[in-house]
């Protein structure tokens, strides 16, 4: 069996006390075990990037980006391999996994342009012989709370800023699938970044709370369920850290009536089945505007739904394979009997599903529900899983109003062929990421990742610029070269640029 350790120093760490089992979702079986540290291998850790970072951070902008060039071209060499080793683990089909790597590597690009993010601002003659100009600087050592749905590609959105602004980084990843995490630091060592920069620690609540409680750590971003991002956002800022946590999401898909309903269906399959619907930005209701647009929609989901291909993650005809586990499997069913329970109307069922030739893998087929309302606690909260729910809105002013108040407010989308429609709910709607005849509205890698209310804590989105600013500290210099002239009572009062 293998055995996953933590990479601290640039090297392996030492046998573990406590270890967490990895499982194969097609199979149902263990496969691997992880190494589960807390304070000890943390402050390894901490004490090796305290060594490191001042050494990167007085390498330049243009030799930090150098490395950044280099590991992009490791990942593509490794495309393959590490797409294969992100789905045995996670149980996501293999090209989603190469998507899943693909968009990493996107941020990755944009810190290879290093030089250019982190210029300064600079005024000649503010005032008489004044000139002032500003730095950013590395904040020292960051850390990085990772989930199991994207293993990775949300490690390299946290430590590529991070990394490209000057700081060591300690990356805590998903204890449920960490074996990709750990290969992606090890290439980025064999691309020239020093030992101790870039550490990976596993580990599960105990390291966590190690890394919010640490003195040595300036600061902290956190991607998973909204509860714990809750909890990481006050104890870290409690602990005086910088603090960026994602937490989750119930993402709407508005259909207006003059929407292409052969395109949205086809759009909802992907966004809200993908992935087995483990992903932050999946699409999980839908909402018809109109009785007639419901009609017309419901009879083409169910054929598009029966269609639908569950099979093992290196099946290249399957749409999605095997959820993560079997507890995130009877957590997904529990929420489709709670929608049962609440009075919902379960059209199609993907409970007992079983894969032949598979029957013990973490397989559940696709679910839709009918006829949701608000109250429900199945609308309320995430399922995160292949369930999709049917809201019903009478007109446009509801179909805003869902989504903007919703306890989540991660991602939304609209599909329409009405600009002016587009454009009005674009504006109005009380949610963080917004897609027109786009269902996963994710940014670009040069644009910033952030949902508003319960799905993001702190002051700053993740990646783009937001990510770099979050990641630095500016410092403002105002300099004057004296001309020799004889000083006046001017030195009394507080400096003007008068």
């Amino acid at each position: 069996m293998r055995d996953i350790a933590h990479l601290i120093a640039g090297g392996a760490g030492s046998a573990a006390a406590r270890h967490g089992d990895v499982y194969d979702p097609n199979e149902g079986t263990i496969q691997a075990r992880v190494a589960l540290g807390g304070k000890t291998e943390l402050d390894r850790a901490v004490a090796a990037a305290k060594a490191a970072q001042p050494g990167w951070a007085a390498t330049n902008p243009q030799r930090r980006a150098r490395v950044m060039f280099a590991f992009k071209a490791l990942v593509e060499r490794e495309m393959d391999a590490l797409a294969r080793l992100l789905s045995s683990e996670h149980g996501k089909v293999v090209a989603d996994a190469r998507g899943d790597i693909q968009r990493g590597l996107e941020v990755i690009e944009y810190c290879c342009v290093a030089p250019h993010l982190l210029k300064g601002e600079f005024t000649h003659g503010a005032g008489p012989g004044i000139d002032v100009w500003s730095m950013r600087l590395p904040i020292g050592i960051g850390a990085g709370v990772t989930p199991f749905n994207f293993p990775a590609m949300i490690p390299r959105w946290l430590f590529g800023p991070a990394l490209t602004a000057g700081n060591a980084f300690i990356l805590k990843p998903s204890e449920r699938d960490p074996s990709v995490p750990v290969r992606l630091a090890e290439l980025m060592l064999e691309a020239g970044l020093p030992q101790g920069v870039l550490q990976v620690v596993h580990g599960d609540k105990e390291m966590v709370d190690a890394i919010l409680d640490h003195p040595g750590i300036a600061g902290v971003s956190f991607v998973g369920s909204s509860d714990i991002a809750h909890h990481v956002y006050r104890r870290g800022t409690a602990a005086g850290k910088r603090v960026q946590a994602m937490g989750g999401a119930k993402n709407h898909g508005i259909v207006m009536p003059d929407a292409d309903l052969d395109q949205v269906v086809n759009d909802l399959a992907g966004a809200a089945f993908g992935s087995a619907g483990e992903r932050c930005m999946a699409l999980p209701v839908v909402v018809p505007v109109g009785e007639e647009t419901a009609e017309r929609l419901r009879d083409k989901l169910i054929p598009a739904i029966d269609a639908l291909r569950v099979g093992v993650s290196t099946d290249p005809d399957a749409h999605y394979g095997p959820v993560v586990n079997a507890a995130h499997r009877a957590k997904i069913e529990q929420w489709i009997q709670t929608g049962v329970d609440d009075g919902a109307e379960l059209v199609v069922d993907g409970r007992g599903f079983a894969l032949q030739g598979h029957e013990e893998g973490f397989f559940i087929g696709p679910s839709l529900f009918d006829r949701v309302t608000p109250d429900m606690a199945s609308y309320r909260e995430e399922i995160f899983g292949p369930v999709l729910q049917i809201v019903r809105a009478r007109d446009f002013e509801e179909a805003v109003a869902l989504p903007s108040r919703h306890q989540y407010g991660n991602g939304v989308a609209i599909f329409t062929r009405n600009g002016h429609a587009a454009r009005e709910f674009a504006a109005r709607v009380e949610v963080g990421m917004v897609g027109i005849n786009v269902p996963i509205p994710v940014p670009v890698a040069y644009h910033s990742f952030g949902g508003w209310k319960r799905s993001g804590f702190g002051d700053h989105n993740q990646h783009g610029m937001d990510g770099i600013r979050f990641w630095t500290r500016t410092k403002t210099v105002t300099g004057r070269w004296p001309d020799g002239t004889a000083s006046d009572d001017s030195a009394f009062v507080i400096p003007t640029m008068a």
